[in-house]
């Protein structure tokens, strides 16, 4: 007779059910495991062999054989143990078959019986509330897939207390959500930051927005101070971003104490990242940063260090809002909806502005260095902001300005605006998003701002795009002034900051 436990195989951010089949039937005593598993499914029969043995259970002399259906669905990842065990003790008549069938449930086996934690609670326990199933998993993973309350949680230390609680020797007590304490990165205050208050505002604007910024000025001017302290202005994320956020994060093991950040993704990866790193990719295509910076911020710092092809892939899902991992035996997407926000020295020696410092190639070595960001890259920035050093005498004097407590009220107040707009369309949820015929109806400038824009677009030749992307900043600051209509000097001040780098690459 055939027995039957569940769990998941991932797909992106989706979890699709797994029928894990045991069948105990007489010949040659053998454990074989079938339905496309790869190395680490495979080796789950020894570990299932030796967490039992250390139970005092005996595995019959019988040939014992595992499916994982559909055999097609390539199987990976070693939270595949705990379903074949429970499915195998099911066959064993230890465990009610009723009540296995009922459970989805995924954790990694060791020697001595006890759950080792494993990525991908959250959309597991997401998948188990969808077919009406209650999940069980490790310990460690309970409270973060207690968050999808729509399923009760089953979280045991070891195997003995999923034996223990199904058999009603000793049931457990569902998992409770967890809590995670806010990244310290949102406590840094821009008042912090002397002086530099053009480059404050663009951040205001690109944060009320989530407008992509280019940070370019000399190594210690605070580009990456600036950057830094971005998320200290942004609002928290809200349920359905918070959930949706940390589906990807526990998909690459990534949920400290098991709960849910309410506090948007700040990722700063290092300009050596390989493609596969940024984009997603590698084994069993894993998200890339810019998905782990889906809802919240990408700083890359030494913008034109990273290698041309890794820039040059940021392109599409700057655009779209999402990316396709294709790889020979997997085909995924994930959402990557992120603000960037990019800092470059004006040139490789860094001094190209000060005459006492800059090397013997200048300009033509600003113009080599931000050169190697291509044309249509620059051209997605909504703001381009040049960071001047800041004078000795400033360091001296007292914070001037709002800091970020009156800032993120300002951006707030700014997207919740914009909710309100676009609370009915379908794709657009903030000003970086409106296009076409929506951005055409919220964003069309008086006829005073309508005359500049095509002035200003004559003369500095601005793209399509670039014009499309003026008209966006100019609505996300007739929002921050309190304005329903996009008027002349909301488009003047847009237009500044997309005018503002000279080197366009």
């Amino acid at each position: 007779m055939v027995t039957r436990a569940y769990t998941v195989a991932f797909e992106g951010v989706e979890a699709r059910l797994v029928e894990v089949q045991c069948a105990v039937a007489p010949g040659l005593p053998a454990f074989s495991i079938v339905g496309l598993p790869d190395k680490a499914v495979s080796e789950a029969r020894d570990r299932v062999r030796a967490a039992l043995t250390s139970m005092a259970i005996a595995l019959p002399s019988k040939r014992i054989t595992v499916n994982l259906s559909p055999a097609d669905l390539p199987k990976e990842g070693s939270h595949f143990d705990l379903p074949i065990a429970m499915a195998l003790l099911a066959a064993l008549d230890i465990l009610p078959r009723e009540d296995i069938e009922a459970t989805v449930s995924l954790g990694e086996l060791s020697l001595d019986g006890s759950l080792v934690n494993v990525a991908g609670a959250l959309p597991a326990a997401m998948a188990a509330a969808e077919s009406d199933r209650m999940l069980l998993c490790p310990k460690g993973c309970g409270a973060e897939a207690a968050w999808v309350g729509a399923t009760q949680v089953i979280a045991p230390a070891s195997l003995m207390e999923a034996v223990r609680h199904f058999t009603g020797q000793l049931p457990l007590t569902p998992a409770e959500p967890g809590n995670v304490e806010n990244d310290p990165a949102s406590s840094r205050d821009l008042r912090e930051v002397k002086g530099q208050e053009r480059a404050k505002r663009a951040l205001e604007i690109a944060a009320a927005g989530r407008h992509h910024v280019m940070l370019v000025g000399p190594p210690g001017s605070g580009k990456s101070m600036l950057a830094a302290r971005i998320p200290g202005i942004l609002p928290p994320l809200s349920p359905g971003e918070a959930l949706e956020t940390s589906m990807i994060h526990s998909l690459s093991g990534l949920l400290d104490e098991g709960g849910i950040s309410r506090t948007r993704p700040f990722r700063e990866p290092h300009h050596t990242a390989s493609m596969a790193a940024i984009v997603g990719g590698g084994k069993g295509a894993k998200p890339g940063e810019i998905s782990l910076a889906h809802n919240g911020v990408l700083f890359m710092d030494e913008f034109p260090e990273f290698p041309r092809t890794v820039l040059e892939t940021l392109r599409q899902p700057i655009e779209t809002g999402d990316v396709v991992v294709a790889r020979a035996n997997a085909h995924v997407r994930y959402p990557c909806w992120f603000m960037l926000v990019a800092a470059a020295n004006p040139c490789k020696c860094g001094y190209m502005t000060d005459p006492a410092r800059a090397c013997a190639r200048v300009p033509q070595c600003g113009e080599d260095y931000l050169g190697r960001i291509s044309g249509p890259l620059m051209d997605r920035f909504d703001l381009r902001i040049d960071v001047p050093p800041v004078a000795y005498s400033d360091l001296d004097l007292p914070p001037s300005g709002d800091g970020s407590e009156q800032i993120k009220a300002r951006v707030v107040a700014a997207r919740t605006v914009q909710s309100a707009r676009y609370e009915e369309a379908a794709t657009a949820h903030l000003n970086a998003d409106a296009s076409g015929q929506l951005l055409s109806d919220v964003a069309t400038p008086d006829e005073e701002g309508r005359a500049f824009l095509i002035k200003v677009a004559d003369r500095f030749g601005l793209s399509a795009r670039g014009y499309h992307r003026v008209l966006r900043v100019a609505r996300t600051i007739a929002d921050l002034a309190g304005s329903a209509e996009v008027r002349q000097p909301h488009v003047a001040e847009a237009v500044s900051f997309r005018l503002q780098v000279s080197a366009d690459g």
